[in-house]
């Protein structure tokens, strides 16, 4: 999806080139067409107009006559637009961000008298989720903006369609588009995004896409160009100071105060900014340090139980003593891991085996339709055997065949048996799903309970690409106290697999307990089980309760040398903090996961009415983006019907087609679904899309039911391109009747043919 999009973008600059932007001007910089296809992805949030039609592209101010082409663009070049300001202001709580960011743009490459579809991407941080998207087209006065359905609100929505071109493209750039926008426009947009905080060394990392290409620069007449960045960051933490270590964009502060940090960059500037915006900053001292969060439930909140959140932050105590490890890593080598995932894969369990102490052990397991294993016990990791497992990897780790899970597992399991020293872990890493995975759950579930004296078996999981099932990994590392981790960027993920490793097995304190739990009522927690403190992420734990939390609580566990751990916390008020929005991502993630493994109906409900209240999307949800409701009395409520047709004049029924040309767009999941077995029985490797269906039939099932949806001359040739000779005929047949009533001119002035 990201090459065809980048092939887009490339043959929209091309076509840009038709532009004359006057006398003496210079046109935009444009990447050598023989670079990298990376280099036409967008690094920031950017607007593309969507042309079809190359004839189209010209100055709005300043025509240039180019010669005609005889062509027609399939699928549309994306020309990008120019860009005339960027705000963007950013909101930090313990370890997530909420980034709004308002840009502005001119169709600067359409004639006045065309318009076209314009595609707005925007490139999101670690773990971004859209969470809203509001635009404001100032030349018509149209305003759109998205909202949450559920999925039956969605399929009773009149005038929907789907919007193919609104997904991820790679990892974490989503794009959607704006309808109709005519040459020379002015349009607004406003995204709101949240990401994730990366914590390392005692610091949480911010980084936010904020690099425009030359290209977006607007050129021609001199105009003041601004961008501006508020930074709010809310570490929780009473009686800390928030210091910032590193900024790539001059910061200045403008408000200060325990736990607080408020900055600002407000620049004019000559071109765009070139750099990320990247931040770092300290939030607690060198020792372990947290608080526990509460907070009555909102007037609005459907859950009357009260809200807590409890943070354990590691900061940079390498006195702590990390826990021996036992480790064995399970890999999935079936066919569609074969060339890079396979490759990146390797190379991240290389780095995780360096970091390795000589006193640890550690076995490797690669799994498809048969098992290999690098040794038939666990193995010291020395360097010696290292360099053995450097060989045996080349040669063994072939990606082919199917893919078993469970045995695998079972077989890890039993490697870890005996030896009660130090922390056992399994680590598993697979792109694909199986017809087994709740049987697999239940496997693993027996085999983690019984250790009530000593640490069970952590099991923490990786997934790779859309085709494995990320809620069923989850599960499994829930079950097995242990860290999951996924990505849909099989372009790169081995730093994120090490990361992953390094959370999971640089345990402090393991079997921790929360006793204060005990003491009130209805508790529900997230996680269900709470896990280890490791070096590698903050702890943190939240739910719902009833009752009254006591002012201090204990946190209690076992360290390294199986002395007891505790550490008091304070209870404090959430003042000022949306503990909700908070933590909703993470909440929402474990019901859909818990949801998905007991398959009741209850809690996909409540996962639905958490993310319709908390603005934050789920697998049980839509996206739609509509127009506002004051600009929804312009269009009628439904479509017109064939009866409808037969039965009025055919002036009536121009006037209501003409009026139901905006409809509301279905935007594309955020969630990683749960898994493609199809796919993965034919090995479809995680990088490629699975192969579809041709949809000429579902072009005619659309056509029948309504005339206002997009008939028109290039409708009708793409879909007979699909069909067969006696489908053809019959649609002909329709066609020539439709023609009695004068409908088709009304079908080619809805779909805009001929507006291009």
């Amino acid at each position: 999806m990201s090459e065809e999009f980048a092939v887009r973008v490339e043959q929209g600059l091309k076509l840009s080139r038709r532009i004359y932007y006057g006398k003496g001007i210079t046109p935009p910089v444009v990447p050598d067409p023989q670079s990298s296809p990376e280099n036409f992805l967008p690094t920031a949030i950017t607007a593309y107009a969507s042309i079809t039609d190359p004839v189209a592209v010209d100055n709005p101010d300043v025509p240039s006559y180019q010669p005609y082409v005889h062509a027609r663009c399939d699928p549309s070049a994306l020309v990008p637009l120019q860009m005339l300001g960027i705000e963007m202001r950013v909101d930090c709580w313990l370890d997530t961000a909420f980034v709004a960011v308002t840009g502005r743009w001119r169709v600067h490459c359409v004639m006045p008298s065309k318009r076209f579809d314009c595609c707005i991407a925007v490139p999101m941080g670690e773990k971004g989720t859209l969470l809203s998207a509001e635009v404001d087209v100032l030349s018509n006065e149209k305003s759109y903006k998205t909202k949450l359905v559920t999925e039956e609100e969605a399929s009773d929505i009149d005038n929907v369609h789907k919007d193919k071109d609104s997904r991820f493209l790679k990892s974490q750039i989503y794009t959607f588009k704006i309808p109709h926008v005519s040459g020379g426009s002015v349009f607004s947009v406003n995204v709101n995004w949240s990401q994730k905080l990366i914590y390392k060394d005692g610091k949480f990392h911010l980084n936010v896409p904020f690099r425009f290409p030359a290209y977006v620069t607007p050129v021609g007449k001199e105009m003041i160009k601004r961008e501006k960045i508020v930074l709010n960051m809310n570490s929780c933490v009473n009686g800390g100071e928030v210091a910032c270590s590193y900024a790539s964009h001059p910061l200045k502060v403008i408000h200060r105060e325990s736990g607080k940090l408020s900055c600002e960059y407000d620049a004019e500037v000559s071109s765009w900014s070139r750099l990320d915006f990247d931040v770092s900053f300290n939030v607690s001292s060198g020792d372990l340090s947290g608080h526990v969060l509460v907070k009555s439930p909102s007037p609005w909140d459907s859950d009357e139980r009260g809200m807590f959140c409890l943070y354990l932050f590691p900061g940079t105590t390498k006195h702590k003593q990390i826990f021996k490890r036992r480790v064995v890593f399970v890999i999935d080598i079936s066919g569609s891991m074969k060339w890079k995932p396979l490759e990146d894969v390797k190379k991240a369990l290389l780095e995780s085996l360096a970091k390795l102490e000589a006193e640890d052990v550690f076995n490797i397991i690669a799994f498809n339709d048969d098992i290999l294993k690098f040794s038939t016990k666990m193995e010291f990791a020395t360097d010696e055997t290292i360099s053995a497992v450097t060989e045996w990897l080349d040669s063994n780790l072939i990606a082919s065949g199917g893919t078993n899970m469970l045995l695998p597992l079972i077989q890890a399991m039993e490697l870890l048996e005996g030896s009660k020293v130090g922390v056992p872990l399994v680590y598993l890493v697979t792109d694909g799903s199986v017809e087994n995975e709740r049987e697999i759950c239940n496997a693993m579930k027996e085999c983690c309970s019984g250790h009530e004296k000593s640490i069970s078996p952590r099991i923490s999981t990786f997934g790779i690409g859309s085709f494995c099932n990320h809620y069923f990994l989850q599960m499994l590392a829930r079950i097995g106290n242990g860290y999951y981790d996924g990505t849909n960027n099989t372009d790169s993920f081995e730093h994120q697999m090490s990361r992953l490793f390094d959370s999971a097995s640089s345990t402090i304190v393991a079997n921790t307990t929360f006793d204060a739990l005990k003491l009130l009522r209805s508790v529900e927690l997230f996680p269900s089980q709470i896990p280890d403190i490791t070096l590698g992420q903050p702890l943190i734990l939240s739910g719902r309760y009833k009752g009254q939390f006591p002012d201090e609580v204990e946190l209690r566990g076992t360290l390294a040398d199986m002395s007891c751990f505790t550490i008091e916390l304070t209870v404090e008020k959430a003042k000022d903090i949306p503990l909700d929005k908070v933590l909703a991502r993470r909440q929402i993630d474990e019901l859909t996961a818990q949801a998905w493994f007991e398959d009741k109906k209850e809690l996909q409900d409540k996962v639905t009415r958490m993310s319709i209240q908390t603005g934050f999307p789920s697998e049980y949800t839509q996206m739609v983006l509509s127009l506002k409701d004051n600009d929804q009395e312009k269009t009628i409520e439904r479509p017109v019907s064939i009866k409808e047709i037969l039965r009025n004049p055919s002036y009536q029924i121009h006037k209501q087609m003409s009026r139901n040309i905006e409809r509301t767009s279905l935007l594309g999941k955020q969630g990683f679904g749960f898994g493609n077995l199809a796919a993965t029985l034919k090995n479809v490797p995680p990088w490629m899309e699975e192969p579809k269906e041709p949809e000429g039939a579902e072009i005619l099932i659309r056509a029948a039911s309504g005339v206002v949806d997009r008939v028109c001359c290039m409708c009708c040739l793409q879909c007979l391109s699909r069909v067969s000779d006696q489908c053809t005929i019959v649609f002909s047949q329709i066609c020539a009747a439709l023609a009695c009533f004068q409908c088709l001119g009304c079908c080619f002035e809805v779909c805009g043919c001929l507006d291009l």
